[in-house]
């Protein structure tokens, strides 16, 4: 089998703000394979774009900014908890973009202290010229968008307001992209078939792996739920999928190759889980990689939980997609140091 190249869905007629900067690397993971008895083991480093401390929330945003730019919109809104991770990605391209951000946040992770509410990516955003705005609840958060969109009428700024993690159809096309960039890297390679493994928490990361991976051939896909229960991660999979198949002219299509789960989700989001704390000491004495305990730290430990109970052939290629998340670790100091020192 190989990759279906003439398949893919054009994106060619949807505007991009320039954050892409070439294909991040797709890396072997010999030591980690090993560790887990995966010995195709990849690691694809979406933590590594030059940009704002990298990840993933900047395929989305190449579309949403985009879409910003050809609008001719000066300030753009969006929203988050308060160690938002795309908060400080649409901070740090608006940065580069010359446009106004306003970060809206809520303190809804159960977590309070200075590590967490004045380390990790609180500073980041400040130091990208955000204006940070803390709500206490979601209504609050409601009521300081309607101000602040108010407030750029009233001066005659142009506003586009983006969703949660950017995911929304548009948002689900900057992983559909990425899974063209990942099959044709694995065809460099010589790899026909691969398992990718990644997260799933607001959803359009995994929506684009799967939308992607469906029109493709060739490629299954492994989610890990790290935010929401099985059964509305499943939902918001479909709806987004759906979406941006609309969005792209195409049939909704089967999603046979995609499987789920919820195991690692532990108490909910924001909340490291059993075994978040091992994954991410594993990934770092093995390799030199470090992970967040809110998303990549919870798909990691899915991943060794699912090696372990037989998942993976050894014979087979799985690929660990890596969707960033570095700053937000200091916000959980205490307990990381904690983990380390073990």
């Amino acid at each position: 089998m190989t990759f279906d190249f003439a398949r893919f869905p054009a994106l060619d007629g949807f505007p991009r703000a320039g954050l892409h900067h070439g294909p991040t690397p797709l890396v072997p993971a010999p030591r980690l394979g090993e560790a887990l008895g995966i010995p195709r083991l990849l690691l694809k480093r979406d933590d590594v774009h030059p940009l704002g401390v990298g990840g993933n929330k900047l395929r989305k945003l190449d579309f949403h900014l985009g879409a910003a730019l050809a609008e001719g919109v000066d300030t753009v809104i969006t929203f988050g908890a308060l160690q938002t991770n795309h908060g400080r990605q649409t901070a740090a391209a608006c940065a580069r973009l010359g446009l106004r951000c306003e970060l809206v946040l809520t303190a809804a992770v159960p977590r309070s202290g200075e590590a967490y509410e004045r380390s990790g990516n609180i500073p980041l955003d400040l130091l990208f010229g955000a204006g940070v705005h803390i709500c206490a609840t979601a209504e609050d958060a409601v009521a300081k968008h309607e101000e602040l969109v108010a407030d750029a009428a009233a001066d005659g700024r142009e506003v586009r307001s983006i969703p949660v993690g950017g995911s929304d159809p548009l948002g689900v096309l900057g992983y559909v992209d990425a899974t063209r960039e990942l099959a044709l890297q694995l065809a460099e390679l010589g790899v026909e078939q691969a398992r990718i493994v990644g997260p799933h928490a607001s959803g359009a990361t995994a929506a684009g792996l799967a939308l992607g991976t469906a029109s493709l051939g060739s490629l299954d896909l492994d989610i890990a739920c790290v935010s929401h229960p099985l059964d509305e991660a499943t939902a918001n999979l479909a709806s987004l999928v759906g979406g941006a198949a609309q969005l792209l002219g195409l049939d909704l299509p089967k999603l046979d190759h995609v499987w789920m789960n919820d195991t690692t989700i532990g108490e909910g989001y924001g909340i490291p889980a059993s075994g978040t704390w091992a994954a991410l000491r594993l990934f770092g004495e093995t390799e030199g990689v470090v992970l967040d305990p809110v998303y990549t730290g919870k798909a990691a430990a899915a991943l060794v939980e699912w090696a372990a109970a037989g998942r993976y052939s050894r014979d087979e290629t799985v690929v660990f997609v890596h969707t960033g998340g570095l700053p937000g670790l200091f916000g959980y100091a205490p307990e990381f140091m904690a983990a380390v020192r073990k």
